[in-house]
């Protein structure tokens, strides 16, 4: 199976508002960029696309370290929250789960590849957290 390192990074100015979504893929010497954006949505919702979209980009099984500076996504599998939402028919405390489309989509993609999440810092020393942040803000730019 393939190693894979993945950082990913949303932004979104308001919320809702126009938003930006990056990530970055590195497999030994190789490295590549994704990003895209969308409006109105919000920035959970692109913390989730930027993590939904490097899973997307992989053609096969992979071992992923994916690193998110969003306690939402790390928490959510780290917790066990995304299989409690599940159990549940996708219900929390207050109703059904936000951005249900969404975790719906990651659910299946981690399936398909052995996944560690992993919280880093957003907007501190780390580049490649870095480089998602400015790359999502150039997306949220666009509109």
């Amino acid at each position: 199976m393939n190693n894979v390192t993945i950082y990913t990074d949303g932004a979104c100015s308001g919320n809702p508002g126009p938003g930006g979504w990056a990530a970055i893929l590195i497999a030994g010497e190789h490295k590549k960029e994704l990003s895209g954006g969308e409006n109105p949505t919000t920035n959970n919702r692109m913390e989730l696309t930027a993590v939904i979209e490097a899973l997307s980009a992989l053609n096969r099984a992979c071992s992923v370290e994916l690193f998110t500076d969003s306690q939402y996504i790390e928490k959510a599998i780290n917790e066990g929250w995304l299989e409690n939402w599940k159990k549940k028919g996708w219900k929390r405390k207050g109703g059904e789960v936000k951005n249900i489309d969404l975790w719906k989509r990651l659910d299946a993609l981690l399936s398909e590849h052995s996944v560690r999440f992993c919280w880093v810092k957003g907007h501190a020393d780390n580049e490649f957290n870095n480089r998602c942040d400015e790359l999502a803000v150039m997306e949220r730019e666009k509109f």
